[in-house]
Parts: structure tokens; sequence; C-alpha cells
């Protein structure tokens, strides 16, 4: 009889071979995979098939109760266990599920004035600093711009395509002129990176779903290296090949965090914030709000509804009595 570790090997091994071929990204394989070893080890290491709805509502119940969790949070572990029920055990417990739910909270983004953002960028070099206009200029999400290939790059039609966005989506953004020097620039530093890698016998790049054998020898060409590649080559997890992958985001989540206190700004702000700023100032000079809402990539104009609360136009045009 199979023992208990040597179960859970398999299931988790069952797990990763689902998640790859329905393509969900690295990260997340990582988080669903965490979710799920903390679901069974909530239950004692009981095996998923043995367990019901039951379980399910009392693991997230304990998240929203005892760990109190984000609304956010606890949905990530619901998408986690709902994916491994569904997708891999193939058994339906996820209907009228009666869980307590962790309260979602109403944020306002927090976002920086041109002027901020621009003392943020300038209080950046090299690298960091076009990655950070890219964030403010395009709209951008960190993962997306570290995620995007010298091919994405149309320097003619000053545009940036961005492939497989959030919710598997591509979309076009501008291109801002006065970014277009630093981007050059950047891609014959990876003309140059690749070809030291390719005279070394490595140069390959990892190539998502099955375009490399659509497309052979397409790992290796200049135009699907990444925009910003990593200062050293590394086994990819997925194929076990060496290969050179894009810089890790902490790298400028970090260098973005000592501009911030270098520009003495007290705001709680992170990359993401970039891309709040970045919405808010369209709207604010008179952009269509479907515009922004394309641009942005969202699926619901309700998410973009929430930069006309920031803007300085709106509720925050009204005047105080004390001004009147």
């Amino acid at each position: 009889m199979m023992n208990r570790s040597a179960g859970d090997q398999k299931l988790f091994a069952v797990i990763v071979n689902v998640l790859r071929r329905k393509h969900y990204s690295l990260k997340t394989e990582r988080s669903y995979l965490s979710w799920i070893k903390r679901f069974i080890g909530y239950h004692h290491m009981r095996h998923p098939r043995d367990m019901s709805k039951h379980e399910i509502e009392s693991f997230l119940t304990h998240l929203a109760v005892d760990r109190k969790v984000a609304s956010s949070t606890q949905n990530q572990a619901f998408n986690a266990i709902l994916f491994l029920y569904r997708d891999v055990l193939e058994i339906d417990l996820m209907q009228d599920l009666n869980a307590v739910r962790a309260k979602k909270q109403t944020r306002i983004p927090v976002v920086l004035s041109h002027k901020e953002a621009m003392k943020v960028i300038n209080s950046l070099t090299g690298v960091h600093q076009t990655m950070a206009k890219l964030l403010y200029g395009c709209g951008l999400r960190l993962m997306e711009c570290l995620r995007l290939r010298v091919k994405d790059i149309d320097f003619e039609t000053n545009c940036i395509t961005i492939f497989d966005g959030k919710g598997k989506k591509d979309r076009v953004v501008m291109l801002p002129e006065t970014i277009k020097p630093f981007m050059r620039e950047q891609i014959d530093l990876v003309r140059s990176m690749h070809e030291y890698d390719l005279g070394r016998g490595c140069g390959e790049v990892h190539i998502p779903f099955a375009l490399e054998r659509k497309y052979p020898g397409s790992s290796k060409k200049l135009g699907w290296q990444y925009v910003f590649p990593s200062g050293d080559v590394s086994r990819d997890p997925i194929t076990g090949k060496t290969m050179r992958h894009h810089v890790s985001p902490t790298t400028l989540q970090r260098a973005v965090k000592k501009a911030v206190a270098v520009a003495g700004i007290h705001k709680h702000v992170g990359c993401h914030t970039f891309r709040h700023s970045f919405a808010t100032r369209l709207l604010e000079n008179g952009y269509d709000i479907r515009t922004v809402q394309e641009l942005l990539g969202h699926k619901d104009i309700s998410t973009t509804m929430v930069y006309t609360h920031v803007m300085n136009k709106g509720p925050l045009a009204v005047k105080s009595p004390l001004d009147i």
C-alpha cells in the first residue's frame, strides 16, 4: 500500500502537470501549491478525496476569522482549492459553499502627482529608471514590464504590445517618444549580451506554450530575448535548460523604495503606484474612460472607475465652505 508521503508526492506531481498543461504562470503555480499544502495541513494531512465541502468551508472560515486575512488572500486560497477539486480531482464541491468570507475593503489607490512621479523617477538611475518610465509612461504592471521581449517594441509605430497580460489578454499601449532613445540603448545592450551567450553555447530564453515546437530555434532569436534580462544565466525550473531569464521583480521594487525615500515622499509608494498615476493623469487630461480602460487592460470598467475618485476633478473639485 502506498504510504502517505508517497501519495502526497504523487498528488502534487499531478497538480503541477495540470497547471503547466493549462499554461498557468510559475508564480501562480507556486501560490496554488502553497495554498493546497496549507489546506491539507490544516486538516491533519488527510487526502483531499477524503474531504468534502465541510472541510473547505472550515478552512476558508479559519482564514477569515482566525487569520483575519484580506478578502483577496481568501479568494486566492479559494481559487487554489477550486482548481484542485475541479481540474485535478474532477470533483464538484463548490456549489452553495457556505463559508465566512473575509470582508472586502474598498481602498482608494495611492497616486503620485506628475511632479512627484518624475521626482521619484529622476532619483533612479540606469535600467531601473527606464523601467520606472515604462510603468508610469505606459501604465504597465511590474511583471508586464519585466516580461517584455525585444519583438514587442515597435519604434516605427510607437507601440508596445503586451502579450498574455493579466487575464490572459493581449493589448497595445503607446511607446512614449521621450523613452525611445533609452529603449534603443537597452536593446543594444541585450543584443551584445545575447551574442556573448551564443558564443559560449547558451543564448536560449523561455518560450511560452508550444511556440518552440511551432517555430524551431525561436528561443535563440534576438526578438524573443527579454528587454530587461538578468545579469546571470540560470536553470529554467520547467525545462531544466540553462537560460537567461528576466531580472527579478525585487530589484526594481527595492530601487523604487530607495528612490521614494531620496525624493522625500511620504506616501506609501510601490511600483504599482506608477500605474495608478498613469490612469489618473490620463483622466485628468480629458481622455475617455473607455480608452483608459483599454490601455490598462481592465475587463470591467468599474475597476477603472476607481481612478475618478482620486482625480483633481469630480468630487475633489467641490470647494470647501471655508474657501467659498
